[in-house]
């Protein structure tokens, strides 16, 4: 009976350290991988001269590679590094270049006190309601204001919990997108935050995007009725863009959920002197199986006053529409 004992004794003492030594781990790895099927509704899958909707990812038609990012992330007491690779194609968009493997984000942040966080290095926009992981987005192709804005910015951030329900961010960076400053420039950004609602700032000498403002939030309506929001404008020398998404999401069980993103974007000044502009309509589902999510997806775009596009027949047409089926596995 005392070995009994004192064997059980040794055995809940190794799970207890175990779980211990477990829950002090610095070190966690976690990242996502996508791929899509796509076919065109109203055009030829096979006619050179679609391009798909003119937003970033999820442009090409039958079986297609999003990408994978692998993010390995240490949290020390008071300091801390993220490195997040991706290799595939939707990354590569987001960064430009001739290689399939890319830094996504890589930096070192210091908690200097409980309500102050500096960050140096590489890292994604706060401006804008998507992100470039599929992974965080409800719809699976992205809207024009997220494809138009930046992606991600290098130099130092300031992040300041001033009370519960507001927060301050500021930086000092490179202009978007830019990871090798040969120029000189700089751009500033800030950010102001109130319970879940963010106003951002975005400014550069007109080096590549000027000047945006840009207003990012939601509310829950319901336990199962969710409502984001999304609208911006930029201005470079006279041109630019501006726009407005909604995103309703309703939950209709644990497992599945239905959304619609309905996005309205222009080009003013010499950008687009006929002050042409897009009505895009995006209807997505989203099943979760563990860690799978399954996201079918239609989505039709409208153009005013453009014929971007080409039907079935092969004539200039001002819309486009297609069936996406997207499978997105995150660990």
């Amino acid at each position: 009976m005392k070995k009994l004992f004192t064997l059980s004794f040794l055995f809940v003492a190794t799970v207890l350290f175990a779980q211990e030594e477990e829950k002090k781990s610095p070190l966690t790895i976690s990242g996502s991988v996508d791929a899509y099927y796509q076919t065109f509704l109203t055009s030829s899958d096979t006619d050179n001269n679609v391009d798909g909707f003119g937003s970033s990812f999820a442009n090409q038609t039958g079986f297609a590679l999003g990408m994978a990012n692998i993010i390995a992330s240490y949290e020390g007491e008071k300091t801390g590094a993220v490195a997040d690779l991706a290799f595939g194609t939707r990354g590569l968009q987001a960064v430009g270049g001739d290689s399939d493997v890319f830094i996504n984000q890589l930096y070192a942040y210091w908690n200097v006190s409980e309500s102050t966080t500096l960050t140096l290095g590489r890292f994604n926009t706060y401006l804008g309601y998507e992100v470039i992981s599929p992974v965080a987005n409800f719809n699976y192709s992205t809207s024009y204001l997220f494809s138009n804005g930046p992606f991600s910015h290098v130099g130092l951030k300031a992040d300041f919990a001033l009370s519960d329900d507001f927060s301050l961010m500021v930086a000092l960076m490179n202009a978007t997108d830019t990871n090798n400053n040969m120029t000189g420039d700089y751009a500033l950004g800030a950010q102001l935050g109130y319970a879940g609602q963010f106003l951002n700032f975005y400014y550069d000498s007109g080096v590549v995007l000027g000047f945006e403002i840009d207003y990012t939030g939601g509310f829950d309506l319901s336990d199962s009725f969710f409502l984001g929001i999304n609208a911006a404008y930029n201005d470079n020398d006279g041109s630019g863009f501006y726009g407005a998404a909604l995103y309703p999401q309703v939950a209709t069980s644990d497992s599945f959920s239905i959304g619609l993103r309905g996005e309205y974007f222009g080009l003013h000044g010499d950008a687009n002197p006929a002050e042409e502009s897009v009505f895009a309509a995006t209807l997505t589902g989203s099943y979760t199986v563990d860690n799978l999510i399954i996201k079918p997806e239609i989505r039709l775009d409208s153009w005013s006053d453009a014929m971007p596009y080409v039907d079935s027949d092969g004539a200039a047409a001002d819309n486009l529409a297609a069936f996406t089926l997207a499978a997105i596995y995150s660990f």
